[in-house]
């Protein structure tokens, strides 16, 4: 059995930074997650997208804020148990928890911590009969590395930000790409919108609208699509990968049988002070929460996990009183023995 202080359920930025705060206050950490690599959706689902509102970096791919994230919470050694959904919850006299995973993993530790951003996510797929076929054979729901589709004809299916933002990216690596969208209208951002409308004027994005991919042709893998357009019918448009960007369905999953109120499938919480939720000793943090003024950001969330671990820390040791030193004062103490501090100034007097 896996014994820590603060079991975090979910390895996404917010669940990361965690392990950070906790280590400062000298808290172990092990965090499970059902994706095979930490990171959540920033290494799931949009690694080369840039982020904007992370302080202190104008501009960050997700996946690079994951890597140093990782760098960050290196000297507080977390546990990971990843590719394992948690799944039941035992809540011991003591008032202890023992989580089990889908795997039959049991953790055991006094305060849990969830930070599952919006639960599990499953693709919206489109209708098309014989999808399931040809998925991993040239069809995917999501763009893990671009450069698979380099010199290859993409055909991308849908109208939000992922599909604008993907066409555009692709632009420049995939011998062709074609947006197919339903209507005229689109409900990305307007500059993206523009920039596709830019793109396909100059020939490097084919955008058919009014339109939609009804059926897939290949023999061992994909080849070509089916495109019923609304004026002109049905035709066939060659394809070596579809993509259909329909969103993401998020699921609570098992954690929604855990005895936690449960408010629009997030987990409602006291932000007032801890991010507690009704159940003592389990909180939750980051977009997986709810609470009036909620803000479903990455920085809200390492905001949240900062507040949570100084209750986590009360919770595990009452009798104890927590003094609060800044890093720049105190630096980091690892537990892997390393240490950071700033440079101590010399002090010298003036000789005159």
């Amino acid at each position: 059995m896996i014994k820590t202080d603060i079991l975090i359920i979910g390895a996404g930025p917010t669940g990361l930074f965690t392990v950070f705060e906790a280590g400062l206050l000298k808290l172990k950490t092990h965090l499970i997650d059902a994706l095979p690599q930490p990171g959540g959706q920033c290494s799931e689902l949009y690694p080369k997208k840039p982020i904007y509102d992370i302080p202190g970096f104008p501009e960050i791919k997700a996946g690079d804020l994951v890597d140093n994230l990782m760098e960050q919470i290196k000297p507080f050694s977390p546990g990971f148990t990843l590719g394992e959904r948690a799944e039941t919850i035992e809540k011991l006299e003591d008032g202890t928890f023992i989580v089990t995973t889908n795997k039959g993993t049991k953790h055991h530790a006094p305060v849990i911590a969830i930070a599952g951003g919006l639960g599990s996510f499953e693709p919206k797929k489109p209708l098309i009969d014989n999808i399931a076929n040809y998925e991993d054979k040239g069809v995917s729901y999501m763009i893990k590395d671009p450069e698979v589709y380099r010199d290859k004809k993409v055909v991308i299916a849908g109208g939000g930000d992922s599909a604008l933002d993907w066409s555009i990216f692709l632009a420049d690596v995939a011998s062709e790409v074609t947006l197919v969208h339903r209507r005229n209208e689109f409900r990305g951002a307007l500059d993206s919108v523009e920039k596709v409308g830019e793109l396909a004027k100059l020939g490097k994005v084919n955008l058919i609208t009014q339109a939609e991919v009804v059926g897939l042709l290949g023999e061992n893998e994909l080849n070509s699509v089916v495109i019923r357009h609304k004026d002109e019918g049905e035709f066939i448009h060659e394809a070596d990968h579809f993509i259909p960007l329909f969103g993401l369905s998020p699921k609570l999953g098992p954690i929604a049988n855990w005895g936690l109120e449960i408010e629009k499938n997030a987990i409602k919480v006291d932000n007032s002070y801890d991010y507690s939720t009704n159940v003592p000793g389990i909180y939750a943090i980051g977009d997986v929460n709810t609470y009036k003024g909620k803000l479903k950001l990455i920085l809200s969330g390492f905001h949240e996990a900062a507040i949570m671990c100084q209750s986590a820390y009360q919770r595990i040791f009452p009798d104890k009183r927590y003094v609060m030193k800044y890093t720049t004062v105190g630096g980091i103490q690892g537990f892997d023995g390393t240490k950071k501090e700033a440079k101590k100034e010399v002090i010298k007097a003036i000789e005159v």
